[in-house]
């Protein structure tokens, strides 16, 4: 929990949101009916909200009620703030298992879009751990399976191809954390035998923007966005700073929401999903996705005012 610590840290000397702002961002909301921006899976007319949500670390928790009853506001103010997308993986602990118990007893169950991974080598290991996987979830249709960090990702992607054919998953996609995997996932996302890609990319890992996020994008592959906070380095950085006046442009309100604007601002990436248990930081996270995105202009005085600091 080492990058919640750190973020809550500097919130708390930044003055970014107070707990009573955040939730008046979400009771304002949802009284006005203003829905959080939405973009196509390419290839479909099927949309994804733009932010949505990890469980690595934060979802790997015990069985007793009350480590589950933060996670579950979580879950239920980001349904009502428009989020659909929860990512986890076998590597998370129980993180599956919490997800699934969870969910299973929300009215709003199958509004959310689940994805997981596969995380292990072999054929038959690999269909083993994505069907307990299932099981842990309680999914019997999975919407999108990844490999996880590219793990023998030619055997399991082979198996993927036959489930998609047959409706037991929606869509495949491959993952990974870290910018040494970058060229790898292109040439992947190049030949055009996955639906997703998922990596890492923040306002100070821009390594994407070489030339990855335009490869998934001329490919028709959607992106997710991991390490969008570069693991809560970012909030050291901006520890005891003030939010820049002109941020107001671009309806930032935090520094959560700085950084995450600034990935969302870049047309190819369909979702971002940073980790948390804290419904305050959730729905400050939910903020990202509504209001003006900062274009060519905004995006070069993000990264000149952070390069500042």
């Amino acid at each position: 929990m080492k990058n919640e610590i750190s973020r809550r840290q500097a919130m708390l000397q930044i003055g970014c949101l107070g707990a009573a702002s955040l939730l008046n961002f979400e009771n304002t909301r949802a009284g006005n009916h203003q829905y959080m921006l939405q973009r196509n899976i390419p290839g479909t007319k099927e949309k994804l909200p733009v932010v949505g949500l990890g469980s690595w670390i934060q979802f790997d928790v015990g069985d007793s009620i009350s480590e589950k009853a933060e996670l579950k506001e979580v879950l239920n103010h980001m349904n009502s703030l428009g989020g659909k997308l929860i990512d986890s993986s076998p590597m998370y602990g129980k993180a599956e298992q919490v997800i699934g118990d969870l969910t299973a007893g929300l009215d709003f169950k199958d509004n959310f879009f689940y994805a997981t991974k596969v995380w292990t080598t072999g054929k038959q290991t690999g269909i083993d751990q994505m069907n307990k996987s299932f099981l842990k979830m309680r999914r019997k249709t999975m919407d999108l399976m990844q490999v996880h960090n590219l793990q023998d990702w030619q055997t399991h992607l082979r198996t993927l191809k036959g489930w998609k054919e047959e409706g037991k998953v929606r869509y495949v996609g491959i993952t990974h954390y870290s910018v040494s995997a970058h060229q790898q996932l292109e040439q992947i996302v190049r030949s055009k035998v996955v639906d997703f890609v998922q990596f890492n990319y923040s306002i100070k890992v821009r390594n994407a923007e070489k030339s990855l996020l335009k490869a998934a994008q001329d490919n028709g592959v959607a992106v997710i966005i991991n390490e969008p906070f570069d693991s809560g380095a970012l909030f050291k950085v901006v520890k005891g700073k003030e939010l820049p006046d002109w941020a107001v442009e671009y309806d930032i309100k935090s520094w959560a929401q700085y950084f995450l604007k600034y990935i969302l601002a870049n047309p190819a990436v369909n979702c971002v999903i940073p980790g948390t248990s804290d419904k305050k930081h959730l729905i400050d996270n939910m903020g990202a996705g509504y209001g003006k995105l900062p274009d060519q202009e905004g995006l070069k005085r993000m990264l000149n005012y952070i390069d500042t600091l």
